[in-house]
């Protein structure tokens, strides 16, 4: 059976996307244990394969079961669109410790063995430890897993968030919604999610938070208990080609006219991206980077768009014009 979410008047006020770099360096972790995830991942697993293997992650997989609870102190609501890892760890270090081992003990009694396995007894019986090594251990997983890649990963969910705003904007929330995956639907003041699980909730003013995701596919996520904000997690568009190289689609005419790189910068942007997302993309210096983004500004085939606290860089009409070829 369905899941319902009953919107109210305050709810359509209240919705925002999110991107969460330690969502995603939780669900980096996850993806580790679920061959099911791997399909889209598996140039980024044969990467991190010798790193991953001088991590211990059995702690933070103790409070992953694949059906269950899994510790909400652990991925404090989203921030906003803009959030750095250090801002989102720093509140799991902030946790208050009682809180945190009523939320463990209840994520623990959903793995058989756990609540008496060595870790289980030792962080109930200590939970300011408990908080310091489990942020110790997620500090470590993004080090390692998920930062050498972040402006790859951070590319892709700006301009997922880039794309479903303008849709937003263009057919309204209800049509909106179904359009993030297929397991949602619309009618009238409810959202109804063909998930696991049965309930139905009363936003309560609360609105709803968007999230999209790279390591939580092919799954659809909600996540509804104080302290989050009612949320929904769903895979980001464009995976298929999140970690294959791009091929050098410049045309030949306009690399002579604009030069080779700053024909590339132009070409690059399919999708809203930063400054650091594209020397990341076409291996340049961001300085480089930023001084032919300035041109091409200044030239009239690119606009710019603050997000949070990042600007975004996007082709005008022209520019579309001139990178098709056209």
């Amino acid at each position: 059976m369905p899941s319902l979410l009953h919107f109210g008047e305050d709810d359509f006020l209240r919705c925002r996307f999110a991107v969460s770099p330690l969502w995603e360096t939780q669900d980096a972790v996850r993806t580790l244990r679920r061959p099911d995830r791997h399909g889209y991942h598996a140039p980024w697993l044969r990467r991190i394969r010798t790193a991953a293997a001088g991590l211990d992650l059995t702690p933070l997989w103790l409070l992953m079961p694949r059906r269950g609870h899994s510790p909400d102190w652990l991925g404090p609501p989203p921030i906003g669109p803009a959030a750095t890892f250090e801002e989102e760890i720093a509140a799991v270090r902030a946790a208050d410790p009682e809180a945190a081992r009523e939320d463990t003990a209840l994520s623990l009694a959903c793995t058989p063995g756990a609540l008496e396995s060595e870790h289980g007894r030792a962080w109930l019986a200590d939970p300011a430890r408990m908080v310091r090594e489990l942020a110790d251990a997620l500090e470590e997983a993004w080090r390692v897993l998920v930062a050498p890649e972040w402006p790859r990963l951070r590319a892709l969910l700006e301009a997922d968030v880039a794309f479903h705003s303008r849709r937003l904007a263009e057919v309204g929330l209800g049509a909106l919604l179904p359009e993030l995956d297929s397991r949602l639907s619309w009618n009238g003041r409810t959202l109804t999610l063909s998930l696991h699980g049965e309930y139905a909730r009363d936003l309560g003013g609360q609105g709803l938070v968007l999230m999209p995701s790279v390591f939580s596919w092919p799954d659809v996520i909600t996540g509804f208990e104080p302290p989050w904000q009612p949320t929904v997690v769903y895979p980001a568009r464009g995976l298929a080609g999140l970690w294959t190289e791009p091929a050098d689609r410049t045309p030949g005419a306009l690399a002579r006219l604009l030069g080779a790189n700053r024909a590339a910068v132009l070409c690059a942007l399919d999708d809203p991206a930063t400054t650091t997302a594209l020397a990341h993309r076409l291996r340049l210096a961001p300085s480089s980077v930023s001084a032919h983004l300035t041109v091409l500004r200044d030239a009239g085939l690119l606009t710019t768009r603050r997000y949070g606290h990042q600007v975004l860089y996007e082709r005008t009409p022209l520019g579309m014009a001139l990178a098709s070829g056209g």
